[in-house]
C-alpha cells in the first residue's frame, strides 16, 4: 500500500480489530469482509493487487464491517450506509501525498457515489491498471473491434457485440446466450 497510508490503515484495523489476510489471487474479487462464528471480523485482500488498489479494497472492506457494526446486519451491503461510511473511511487517504495526482480527480468522482467495486467505475479501473506490477498480456473487451472472439477467465468464448448504454453485449458462443460486460473486462483476443 502507498508508504503514506499505512500508519492510518494500522490504525483502522487496530480500531476495529480485524484479522486482515492476504491472499493469492481471486478472478472475481478484490477482496471480501466476513464475521467469523466466533464474532471476529475478518478481511481479505489479493496479494496480487497495486499499492493503490490494495488500499482502495482494504477501506472498502473495512467500511463494511464499520457500517454494520454503526446499522446493523439488515442494511444492504453496498446500500446508503456502506457508501456513507466508505466516503468517510476514504476522505483521509484521497491526497496526493498518497495517490498519484493524475487519479485523483477520478478518485473525486467515484467518491461522489461509489460503486460496490472499483471495477465498475472502467475509467478509474483502467487508471489504476497503469500501476499494475505484471503487465498483462488481455485485452479490454472496449478496445476490441465488434465481432472479435474472446475468452474469458474461466475458458468460454464470447463473440462482441455493440455497445449498449456503457456495456457490450458479447454473446457466449457456446449456449448463444447473451451477456453484457463491462467495457473495462479483461480478456483474451482469440480470433477477430
Amino acid at each position: 500500500m502507498p508508504e503514506r497510508a499505512v500508519p492510518s490503515c494500522f490504525e483502522l484495523i487496530q480500531k476495529t480489530g480485524v484479522h486482515l489476510k492476504i491472499v493469492n489471487e481471486r478472478v472475481t474479487r478484490h477482496g471480501d469482509y466476513r464475521r467469523m462464528s466466533n464474532g471476529k471480523h475478518q478481511i481479505t485482500v489479493n496479494a496480487t493487487l497495486n499499492k493503490y488498489r490494495f488500499l482502495i479494497t482494504l477501506v472498502h472492506e473495512i467500511a463494511h464491517l464499520v457500517a454494520f457494526e454503526k446499522y446493523g446486519r439488515g442494511i444492504k451491503p453496498h446500500g446508503m450506509e456502506w457508501k456513507r461510511t466508505f466516503q468517510y473511511l476514504m476522505l483521509p487517504f484521497i491526497r496526493p501525498e498518497v495517490f498519484p495526482t493524475q487519479l485523483l480527480p477520478l478518485l473525486a468522482n467515484h467518491f461522489k457515489n461509489p460503486k460496490a467495486s472499483s471495477s465498475t467505475d472502467a475509467k478509474l479501473s483502467i487508471a489504476l491498471k497503469q500501476f499494475d506490477t505484471q503487465q498483462s498480456d488481455k485485452s479490454y473487451v472496449f478496445e476490441l473491434p465488434t465481432g472479435s472472439i474472446f475468452r474469458l477467465y474461466n475458458g468460454k468464448l464470447y463473440k462482441k457485440g455493440n455497445r449498449r448504454v456503457k456495456r457490450y453485449e458479447c454473446v457466449e458462443i457456446s449456449t448463444g446466450r447473451m451477456y453484457l460486460f463491462q467495457p473495462n473486462a479483461e480478456v483474451e483476443l482469440v480470433d477477430s
